[in-house]
């Protein structure tokens, strides 16, 4: 062993030699669950293996195609093309000439197009490959459906602290492992708690720590670990459920819970701008006239944080989230946007009325365009009687909230509907 020639990391050589020696997925590989039900049938059909890194998508698949005797043939999706899956392909016809069924491990396979998953398509189906694609995005919307119709999705789930505890534990015991490293339980305990569910990040950061002390301290494992990014694929499923939580939490005006997915999403590495855009977005539609200061707020904080930058611009993000899961709520302007987008797109087009019309030449003048007109400031009460919908129209699309600045106008808005011979109407809550 020389510098030239350094060992596998310590999650390479530790990974598990047979089914019984994998930490985690007891929901799949207990007695009578679904993996486990496959591999004594001893026949497997192609899989969506689906789940968050470092909880051993890669092992299961090598394991489970030694288990029924297959051929294994491994591709990341992020290097290989439609030339690989031919290679693949020649390789396992070969070898069923033999005999030997062949097993094409795919991982990362969200990242192949459409074509690329197409070109699998003819094989998965013949028989020729039994397909097991990895993937920690939603297959749902990272693997075509016909794709998906031909293989079994399988769901992984992150390690538990105590998988992490025993992983770690085998590291420090196994002759694969570290042989002579100490690690005192408090380290160990940390760092069940910050790999947060990533089995490789665990192994990883026990062998950083472990040339920094021995026995492996609290401060080792620390210093090893780094700066703790949140997992967050930014234009994955994670992504979206994240920007989720926070405007859900907003709108349900929950300021601490609003405050830890602005940060989750900010230290994940999402796009600041993106985020503001969406602040923004929650001031127009959830907060809107119940307070028409949120929206010029939100706005500013756009600004300040496309001023700033990180991280002092995120103070602005964090006071407009602050700020709007507070404030009263009303979405009568967003209800009331939908109905009437709704009755232009699925109703009849009526013309603008006469009396409403531009009127810049004589010539329209002499069309009555602009005639009849009465002037709000000139003729109040003539004002209020014209029509302003076109003939034929009606239309109920606005109702005040009950909060804040709504709440304190719905008199006036109740009076001016009066006026205009629409007659009171109910308020939204």
């Amino acid at each position: 062993m020389t510098l030239f020639d350094p060992p596998a990391p310590l999650a390479e050589r530790l990974r598990p030699r047979t089914v019984a020696e994998v930490v985690g997925q007891t929901h799949l590989l207990g007695p009578g669950k679904p993996l486990t039900r496959l591999l004594n049938s001893g026949r497997l059909p192609s899989l969506i293996l689906w789940g968050p890194p470092g909880v051993g998508k890669t092992t299961l698949a090598r394991l489970v195609a030694g288990e029924v005797g297959s051929h294994f043939i491994g591709l990341s999706a992020v290097s290989a093309g439609v030339k690989d899956v031919r290679e693949a392909v020649l390789e396992a016809e070969a070898r069923r000439g033999r005999g030997q069924k062949t097993v094409l491990f795919l991982d990362e396979i969200h990242r192949f197009n459409k074509a690329q998953q197409d070109a699998l398509l003819p094989h998965v189906e013949s028989g020729l490959l039994t397909l097991i694609g990895a993937t920690t995005e939603n297959p749902s919307f990272e693997v075509n459906p016909a794709l998906r119709s031909r293989a079994r999705t399988l769901v992984l789930e992150a390690l538990s602290k105590d998988d992490i505890r025993a992983l770690l534990e085998r590291a420090l015991t196994d002759p694969r492992g570290l042989e002579g490293v100490r690690m005192e339980p408090e380290a160990l305990e940390l760092l069940a708690r910050l790999a947060d569910g990533d089995g490789r990040r665990a192994l990883g950061t026990l062998e950083a720590a472990a040339v920094l002390a021995n026995p492996v301290t609290e401060e080792a494992v620390t210093e090893a670990f780094g700066k703790h990014l949140p997992a967050m694929d930014k234009g994955g499923e994670d992504f979206y459920n994240l920007i989720s939580a926070l405007h859900k939490s907003v709108r349900g005006s929950h300021v601490d819970a609003s405050l830890y997915w602005l940060a989750r999403m900010l230290e994940g590495g999402a796009d600041p701008l993106y985020v503001a855009r969406r602040i923004v977005r929650i001031a127009a539609e959830d907060v809107g006239l119940a307070d028409p200061q949120a929206l010029r707020l939100a706005v500013a904080a756009r600004d300040t944080a496309e001023f700033l930058g990180r991280p002092e611009g995120d103070l602005a993000l964090a006071q407009a989230v602050v700020y709007l899961a507070l404030a009263p709520k009303s979405n009568s302007v967003y209800t009331a946007w939908k109905r009437v987008v709704r009755a232009v797109q699925e109703g009849e087009t009526l013309p603008v009325p006469l009396h409403l019309r531009n009127a810049p030449t004589e010539l329209m003048k002499g069309q009555g365009y602009g005639k009849g007109y009465a002037y709000y400031f000139d003729d109040p009460a003539g004002s209020f009687a014209q029509a302003y919908l076109p003939q034929g129209a009606e239309l109920d699309l606005y109702r005040p909230g009950t909060e804040g600045w709504e709440g304190r106008v719905q008199e006036r808005w109740r009076k001016l509907r009066e006026a205009h011979g629409e007659g009171e109407q109910e308020t939204e809550n």
